[in-house]
């Protein structure tokens, strides 16, 4: 009998996260559905299948939901799994990273290296109503093939990406270097912005320059995948997580004003200095490459393509072994009353959790 597996999309990144586990699961023969939350894009292909309303995913009793993002829905059938929309790089420079905030959705946290493990291994033990397992995380498996297929670039390609966070984000700080070297330098140029980038003057002015220059690509979703960045010999970024990305394809990367710079990054806080760290990039510093990949498997320790695998194998170890022998998770009421609410679930099933 097929299993079914759902995927809890809640952020247009999603996608990209989760369908080699999509692949995985049918290489095994089982069924895998999508349902995505209202507000964020559908982004499917035609042989994907959308279950567009809860009695639908209530029908269809998957036995795990898998989300990349922050929560999920506590009544849906299944066990709750997170995958993480990226790597623990602390962005925004603060004191605790957001990344390792424990808001009780998850039964199942899938960590990808010593950087995800050691920290959630910790909390496993201090909250005990979920259980962690290193398995590597599901977009890599894309990374490690597109590996193989190294680009033969006529001309330098660099591969400009900004986050989405104001305070952080270099968009408005490069925009005039960006201008200048796109005419200045015989390089090509590729363009995206997180899709919750949201300063729309900002990001006119740069697809108006994409629009009258033709060594520019505008890439318009924002959604970065491995080929995308492989067609790429260097990334230009500030503190994305795309970062890592761009690592796991052996691309050097500069940053304008890292808020965790390292020996791994040529990061630069004053815009004169970009051109000179992507020439330096361009030319890849053997002592440079050797400390990014170092950097990488710190992060991520299974670049050998079987992430998605190991993720449906936890899964089965969670439920033969785990399922109902955890702490009981909190009650987080509030939250689950919203939740029932945005998607017009009887709030009074809410009170079978007392």
């Amino acid at each position: 009998m097929k299993k079914h597996y759902l995927f809890f999309v809640s952020v247009a990144y999603s996608y990209p996260i989760l369908r080699p586990l999509q692949d995985e699961i049918r290489r095994r023969g089982d069924d895998v559905a999508w349902f995505i939350e209202p507000d964020c894009p559908v982004l499917l292909a035609k042989d994907e299948r959308w279950l567009q309303t809860v009695q639908e995913v209530m029908d269809y009793q998957p036995i795990a939901v898998f989300a990349p993002g922050n929560y999920i829905y506590d009544f849906f059938p299944g066990v709750k799994v997170s995958l993480f929309h990226g790597y623990p790089i602390n962005k925004r420079g603060d004191e605790k990273d957001d990344h390792f905030s424990v808001r009780g959705w998850f039964d199942v946290y899938c960590t990808q290296g010593e950087t995800s493990t050691l920290p959630f291994k910790e909390l496993e033990r201090k909250y005990g109503f979920f259980k962690v397992y290193e398995t590597g995380w599901c977009k890599a498996d894309t990374f490690v093939k597109e590996r193989a297929h190294i680009p033969h670039n006529a001309r330098p390609v660099v591969f400009y990406s900004s986050t989405f966070t104001k305070n952080i984000t270099s968009a408005p700080h490069l925009f005039d270097t960006i201008k200048r070297l796109v005419r200045e330098k015989n390089w090509d140029w590729i363009i995206s912005f997180h899709p919750k980038f949201s300063d729309m003057e900002v990001l006119k002015k740069y697809k108006e320059l994409a629009a009258s220059c033709p060594n520019i690509t505008f890439h318009e979703s924002g959604l970065v995948d491995a080929k995308l960045l492989n067609s790429a010999d260097v990334l230009l970024s500030d503190a994305s997580s795309v970062i890592v990305e761009a690592m796991m394809l052996d691309k050097p990367v500069v940053t304008y004003c890292n808020t965790m710079p390292g020996p791994h990054l040529l990061n630069v806080t004053d815009t004169d200095a970009v051109e000179g760290a992507i020439e330096k990039a361009i030319s890849r510093p053997a002592e440079l490459m050797e400390r990014m990949r170092a950097y990488v498997h710190k992060h991520e320790a299974h670049l050998d393509g079987e992430s998605s695998s190991r993720v449906l194998d936890v899964v089965n170890n969670y439920i033969w072994y785990f399922q109902g022998k955890t702490r009981t998770k909190p009650w987080n009421l509030v939250r689950k009353f919203k939740l029932r609410w945005r998607v017009g679930y009887p709030l009074m099933a809410t009170l079978r959790l007392w």
